[in-house]
């Protein structure tokens, strides 16, 4: 273990950690100079929320029942939403070239933006343009009453799925002047969605520390309610074949597959610590003549790759880069084109 000095709370507030942003040494995502809180511990198991869930409606949403009855009955793309966070018009724009291309868009925040639309607004802008919405939701900035109300929000709207993270904190984002919330984390999120009715999926970083508890943790979310798991990138189909294989059955798999078309994403995606690409991954575009033509036939490669997996249903296009919103988009729907 790192010699670093051990945090001695979550500053996310978490109950089930740890997080995924978790550094390769360790380290807190908020507090890089500290251990995260719940390396030393064993994995939390899930009891329930020590606060009511209210009163789940008689089994799914019909949006929820035809997502599940979908799931594995052929592959599906899930795509990022690259758009920008306050745009109507960049999400009209983005909706109108993913439209029919892809099976749902993962609409969740924006990474360049603190600031977003409400998610049962982003979703309803997006379904009204045709486009099946897999609505991210995460509790950085929301407490538990809000984070009902959005998910009766989004029950009425009929989204395909809810996916439910825990959040970068503030402090990571261009508004640390704005408080962090953080009345829930994902796991307990995960119940409260699957309360309300909804497909529910939660996220999981086999690369990231503690990587040996990383499939008993996914457990406990399955325990809370989800459906299905994004795998977050893990450095190809082997260490996603490996975390399926250790985790188990119980839970539907959607590995994520990164996007990178231009020398300016590839710098973007190094820039993320805790990423593990395959190896050689964004130097192959680099190198290329053609880094868009490239980094496309990449991405359709690993997701083959993926989609070959026992268990995984589908996978998630992901990748983006602020200016280049539609370009990116119209190579994750070349991607999904090429797939089908």
């Amino acid at each position: 273990m790192s010699e670093l000095p051990l945090i001695d709370t979550c500053p996310k507030s978490m109950e089930y950690g740890p997080c995924g942003g978790v550094g390769f040494d360790g380290s807190c995502e908020v507090d890089a100079g500290h251990l995260c809180a719940f390396l030393p511990r064993p994995t939390v198991p899930w009891t329930g929320l020590d606060r009511t869930t209210g009163v789940a409606p008689a089994g799914r949403t019909a949006a929820a029942a035809q997502t599940l009855g979908a799931l594995g009955t052929r592959p599906w793309v899930v795509a990022d939403l690259p758009v920008q966070a306050l745009s109507v018009a960049s999400i009209d724009r983005g909706a109108a070239i993913l439209a029919g291309e892809v099976d749902a868009v993962l609409a969740g925040d924006a990474g360049n933006a603190r600031v977003q639309f409400p998610p049962a607004y982003r979703a309803h802008l997006l379904q009204r343009r045709g486009l099946r919405v897999w609505t991210g939701l995460n509790m950085r900035d929301r407490n538990r009453v809000a984070i009902e109300g959005e998910l009766a929000a989004l029950a009425v709207e009929g989204v395909a799925g809810v996916h439910c993270v825990t959040g970068d904190h503030t402090l990571t984002g261009h508004r640390p002047d704005a408080a962090p919330v953080f009345d829930l984390d994902s796991t307990e999120a995960t119940a409260l969605a699957r309360a309300a009715g909804h497909v529910v999926s939660v996220a999981a970083s086999p690369a990231a520390p503690p990587v040996d508890r990383r499939a008993a943790r996914l457990r406990e979310k399955i325990r809370a309610g989800a459906d299905v798991c994004f795998v977050n990138h893990a450095g190809g189909a082997a260490p996603v074949r490996r975390f399926v294989d250790e985790a188990g059955d119980g839970i539907r798999y959607i590995p994520c597959v990164p996007v990178v078309v231009d020398h300016r994403s590839a710098d973007l995606l190094e820039s993320f610590t805790t990423l593990a690409l395959p190896e050689g991954f964004v130097e192959r575009v680099r190198r290329s003549r053609d880094p868009r033509a490239e980094g496309i036939a990449l991405a359709v490669e690993m997701a083959q790759q993926m989609l070959a997996v026992p268990g995984v249903v589908g996978v998630n296009l992901s990748g983006g880069r602020e200016g280049a919103e539609e370009s990116f988009a119209e190579a994750l729907a070349e991607i999904a084109r090429r797939l089908r």
